[in-house]
């Protein structure tokens, strides 16, 4: 008899996983707290590794309809320092092998490539309990329960399901992010748009930096860094103004070129903190019966590796090849692991190493090294 499989998360981690198990005619049931696909914006671009996200999306039977989303010549990267100044300016390569996609655009190909009644929207995990018998028990916040043989935490960082195989918990890496962007056009916005480059603007400096990319429609996303003790983001209130907050943001640059507090001064996206967490690198567990965990769930990590999304889908390919391979679930848990382990590992050490680069002592000369060696 097929065991049952309870996928608790609609990332792109956990699709990824449905998806391969699909495809080798194992079914699963994908459970996700957001009522639709459409429920929220996904972020922006990500670039897709050709060793592991690329991978991950060959094993989905999908790379050729993922090369449909790329967008061609939007991985350029230009470094600036507070001035201004070009620092590093490195052009689009057309044959890159981690080219760029929207975030939505890749979740939704990953979406409609399942079989319909996959995905239970609105299914927010509440809590989750062993079986004496075997299996678990699922409760959800709308009141549905449910059971399965196999449950796999893709439910990010504040996971539900982490509990039942470590006491680990996010920290705070000492960085924040505050989203910022600015409409296409405008007279007033044009010099500070065209210093972006064709790419991706990085202005940083010691515990601080904006961050900005223009899309191919003139539009721009972004972010603010600033590094801060918790006790600063508990203090700071934005309040239902977002121009007050946009000041007090601006405030934290005074002495940088207005070229580029123009992307905070006139950004119209609500200035909302997003504190970058962390697990602990090198983060393992014991083996726990019929029950594991991909992407941020497991190994969650600051974005400046760029690996966060690549090693969910990554993982949630792996796990499902394993569970395909090996009769014995046990067996093939415990396979996928000893890899999860190691690959996450390396990629959380980096990407802290690269989070230091980035808003250390040494920056911005630090993150023109790091481009230049790369």
């Amino acid at each position: 008899m097929q065991r049952t499989i309870a996928i608790v998360g609609a990332g792109l981690g956990g699709l990824t996983l449905a998806r391969v198990l699909q495809a080798h005619g194992v079914a699963a049931t994908v459970y996700e707290a957001e009522a639709s696909v459409a429920s929220r914006t996904q972020g922006g671009l990500l670039d897709i590794h050709e060793e592991t996200g690329q991978v991950a999306l060959r094993a989905a039977g999908l790379h050729s309809r993922f090369l449909t989303l790329v967008r061609p010549g939007e991985d350029a990267k230009r470094v600036v320092d507070r001035h201004g100044r070009i620092l590093l300016d490195i052009p689009a390569d057309p044959r890159s092998a981690r080219p760029e996609v929207d975030r939505g655009e890749l979740r939704r190909l990953l979406v409609d490539s399942l079989a319909p009644g996959t995905i239970k929207w609105g299914h927010k995990l509440a809590s989750i309990r062993h079986r004496a018998e075997g299996g678990y028990d699922l409760t959800f916040a709308e009141g549905s329960t449910t059971c399965a043989d196999i449950v796999i935490g893709a439910d990010g960082a504040w996971s539900t399901v982490r509990p039942l195989l470590t006491p680990a918990k996010p920290l705070y890496s000492g960085t924040c992010f505050i989203d910022i962007a600015l409409a296409a056009g405008g007279q007033d916005r044009q010099a500070s748009v065209a210093a972006i480059g064709n790419g991706t603007l990085m202005a940083v400096e010691p515990g601080r930096g904006i961050i900005a990319h223009r899309d191919a429609d003139g539009h721009v996303r972004g972010y603010v860094a600033l590094n801060k003790p918790e006790e600063w983001m508990r203090s700071v209130d934005f309040g239902d103004d977002p121009s007050t907050g946009l000041r007090q943001l601006a405030d934290e640059f005074d002495d940088w070129s207005p070229l580029l507090t123009t992307f905070v001064t006139r950004s119209h996206a609500e200035p909302r903190l997003r504190p970058i967490y962390v697990l602990p690198t090198g983060l393992t567990w014991d083996r726990v019966p019929g029950v594991t965990l991909v992407g941020d769930a497991a190994h969650l990590m600051s974005p400046f590796a760029g690996e966060g999304a690549n090693l969910a889908m990554y993982d949630g390919a792996d796990l499902a090849s394993k569970l395909v391979e090996e009769r014995d679930i046990e067996v093939a848990l415990t396979a996928y692991e000893e890899r999860l382990f190691r690959r996450s590992s390396d990629a959380a050490g980096r990407s802290a190493r690269n989070l230091e680069t980035f808003f250390g002592r040494e920056a911005p000369q630090s993150v023109v090294a790091l481009f230049e060696h790369a």
